[in-house]
């Protein structure tokens, strides 16, 4: 695998793809056994964090289909999350919602439209620049849950980084950013692990390992 990291692009939709490609292989290995796994994402268990996952992909698409950044799924428990998907079905689910994020953004014109997402207004690329980081997080957090991190695309890691630093000062941590303060990466953590400091995640999750989450 080449070890440099992907230039900021002026149309990230290729490396979302990337990701999403990622996460759909992640999806694709979840057990319904292991959804009440714990997850680094504070308070969601394996089965809230691929809720989250596929109402956020939702929430994007509608996004880039001109209806704004509304929860997608009003009945659901969790923040931006999906209800009703049987414990067998989130794979479908999430390609469902990848499908109809691809049919949104598919019009180049609308890298330069500006869009209204939970993080402010700005063009269309920046939104999802900042949703690339998004998806390439969730996969840290899922993969860490189900033992799988050796599996993670590090180029991946390197480009949420950047944009993680600029979308996410340290020194701007407050009530209104969905981050806790960062913490320093330990020695020798990929680029997956300085990502998971930058945007104060425990380094030490207590899930379970590789051998014993593919059951």
């Amino acid at each position: 695998m080449n070890s440099s990291a992907p230039a900021p692009s002026p149309d990230p939709r290729p490396v979302y793809g990337r990701a999403a490609d990622q996460m759909s292989a992640l999806f694709a290995s979840v057990r319904p056994g292991q959804l009440t796994r714990p997850t680094p994402c504070e308070a969601l268990d394996v089965g809230s964090l691929l809720s989250h996952i596929v109402g956020g992909t939702h929430r994007i698409a509608q996004v880039g289909e001109g209806g704004g950044a509304a929860e997608v799924d009003p009945d659901s428990t969790v923040d931006s999350g999906v209800s009703g998907v049987p414990d067998d079905g989130w794979a479908a689910a999430y390609t469902e919602a990848r499908e109809r994020f691809e049919a949104a953004w598919a019009d180049d014109a609308k890298l330069d439209e500006v869009v209204t997402v939970p993080w402010g207004s700005m063009p269309g690329r920046f939104a999802l620049s900042g949703s690339v980081m998004e998806v390439v997080t969730h996969s840290w957090d899922l993969a860490q849950a189900l033992g799988r991190s050796d599996e993670l695309d590090e180029e991946l890691a390197r480009f949420a980084l950047q944009i993680a630093k600029q979308a996410a000062p340290a020194e701007r941590r407050g009530e209104d950013v969905p981050f806790g303060p960062a913490l320093p990466a330990p020695e020798g953590a990929d680029a997956y692990g300085e990502l998971a400091a930058w945007l104060g995640r425990s380094w030490d999750t207590g899930v379970q390992g590789s051998e014993d989450a593919r059951a």
